[in-house]
């Protein structure tokens, strides 16, 4: 029987995290869908579809919902090539639909296949990401839309090229707003009767601060102003006609276009697989370490973007700067996600004008704390002390996340973890044992529980390396599989190699079924178990070593 979650049980942390996520969520909703090349009401749409729908589904407590940076260069693809934003709607809805069969499916058990390493190497990666991307909007410079995270940007930029262009365009009321809100959001934590103060959250504090500050810079004609290009930039619909056409529903006549379809597959497998990404990475984070159902959320992501395409709005996925916020900001349960959902609804129908005052460089300051707690050094100090297998993945993935983006990354560090893990397979194969005797060489092969093809090239070498004259004893007591390819090996070795450089070959333990002939045993099994004890000891007579060979 499933536990009833209490939604308001945890209403006062939720309130205010649910307030920060909002206040980040919404340049990024706006600039995730400049970058499209969609409308950009279409971005607020599917924020607040994926806080209040998706957030209401979905089992996962800390994770938020909405358009991600992962999807831009294929929506902006998808749309130019299908000609139409309604047409591309349509390939929403069906990217929906199939997420929505992927989780009856039980797809998501994929994600029990991310390894830790990875998923904390993509976290630090993507902290470092933020933390330089928000560097330019808190010095003023905004030429990249707010929430890109790949390496390489829509301006002609990368990520580092762009902090030297900061130099060439300092706005000194940016940073001055910035360091103001770092002070409040610093400060809100460490002033002893400010921290008890639970329901009013610093980011709030900050942001209204900021505007009323660069108000006061706009009246009174000051250069330190911060102009409109720097700030918040919402569509404000002026009539109800105007309102109207901010929704677009899709065209379902391009249900007959083979493009659509390959758009919506598309977008089901990337929105798929960056979500149960972050659904892992939310998981990791949550301090009460409670697993979400990944099934369940596949299904939640599939109704969302079917409502999303609906009503006008992006594609959307489970997304890291979102979730990350919401943890760092108190979150205790997903009531935090669908607050902010409610939040981008009231507010962009009530209060657009007072959203549009508000300066980048405040939201800048609040990521990059954001940034800072996931890429924390002691992380990757953490990864380096539990040695090389644990740590290569890791910074291959931070590396890779950095210097690419999200999924290419985090393909890199699970390309890695799988050549390990093969490698360790590979050793763990076989237990290879070899004693030395004045009278010659006793040479043990244990082989493990499995042995697969992927063994082959390992116990071949082993086989070659057998000296002449020698006696050898393969062990498949505990072995529940063998591939053919091994026992073929196995069988060539004994019926060709061994008799022709008399190597003396003892098998145990092999099936019937192998069809693959084991040596007689000594009647005497008291007499086996004492050959077994005495070997380890070094002690073991010749008469003993010859007689079993001999059986």
């Amino acid at each position: 029987m499933t536990k009833k979650i209490n939604l308001f049980a945890n209403l006062k942390s939720d309130f205010a995290s649910g307030l920060v996520v909002f206040l980040v969520a919404l340049p990024l909703c706006l600039g995730i869908a400049l970058a499209s090349g969609a409308p950009l009401f279409s971005g607020i749409i599917a924020g607040i579809v994926g806080g209040i729908v998706v957030g209401y589904l979905s089992k996962s407590h800390l994770s938020v919902s909405g358009p991600a940076a992962g999807l831009t260069a294929i929506v902006l693809t998808a749309i130019t090539d299908l000609g139409a934003f309604n047409i591309f709607l349509t390939a929403v809805v069906l990217a929906g639909v199939l997420q929505l069969v992927l989780g009856f499916i039980k797809s998501g058990s994929i994600s029990n296949y991310f390894p830790t390493n990875v998923i904390e190497g993509m976290l630090a990666g993507i902290g470092v990401i933020i933390i330089l991307k928000q560097i330019p909007h808190a010095f003023g410079y905004d030429p990249d839309f707010e929430g890109d995270e790949a390496f390489f940007q829509t301006d002609g930029q990368n990520t580092f090229s762009e902090l030297f262009q900061v130099f060439n365009h300092i706005q000194l009321g940016s940073i001055l707003i910035t360091l103001v809100s770092l002070a409040i959001l610093i400060l809100w934590n460490k002033v002893e009767f400010l921290k008890k103060i639970k329901l009013i959250p610093p980011a709030l504090i900050a942001v209204i601060v900021s505007i009323i500050l660069n108000e006061f810079f706009i009246q009174s004609n000051s250069n330190l102003a911060v102009l409109k290009e720097h700030l918040v930039s919402l569509p404000v619909p002026t009539s109800l006609e105007e309102f109207k056409n901010i929704i677009i529903t899709p065209d379902f006549s391009a249900l007959y276009n083979s493009k659509v379809w390959i758009v919506g597959i598309t977008i089901a497998v990337v929105a798929s697989i960056e979500t149960l990404l972050c659904i892992e990475a939310a998981d990791r984070m949550d301090a009460q370490k409670r697993y979400t159902d990944t099934n369940v959320e596949l299904k939640a992501q599939g109704i969302g973007n079917i409502l999303s395409g609906f009503i006008g709005g992006l594609p959307m996925t489970s997304v890291v700067v979102r979730t990350s916020a919401n943890n760092a900001a108190g979150a205790k349960s997903k009531m935090s996600a669908i607050i902010h959902g409610v939040l981008l609804l009231v507010s962009v129908l009530t209060i657009p004008f007072i959203l549009n005052k508000i300066p980048l460089a405040t939201l800048a300051a609040v990521l990059l704390l954001v940034g800072y707690k996931l890429a924390n050094p002691r992380v990757i100090k953490h990864f380096w002390e539990r040695g090389k297998y644990q740590f290569i993945p890791f910074i291959a993935t931070f590396l890779g996340v950095v210097f690419t983006d999200l999924l290419k990354g985090v393909a890199l560090g699970i390309v890695i973890s799988i050549i390990f893990v093969l490698k360790g397979n590979l050793k763990r194969a076989y237990n290879f044992r070899k004693e030395e005797y004045a009278d010659g060489d006793v040479i043990h092969i244990d082989l493990a529980q499995e042995v697969s093809f992927l063994n082959k090239a390992a116990i071949k070498s082993t086989l070659m390396e057998i000296p002449e004259n020698s006696k050898v004893i393969i062990n498949a007591n505990d072995t529940v599989y063998i591939a053919h390819d091994i026992l073929d090996l196995l069988r060539e070795f004994k019926t060709t190699r061994a008799k022709d450089e008399n190597i003396k070959v003892k098998l145990k333990g092999f099936k019937k079924a192998y069809q693959l002939e084991n040596s007689v045993e000594t009647p005497n099994k008291v007499r086996i178990e004492h050959y077994y004890d005495v070997m380890k000891r070094k002690t073991v007579k010749r008469e003993i070593i010859d007689e079993n060979f001999n059986d």
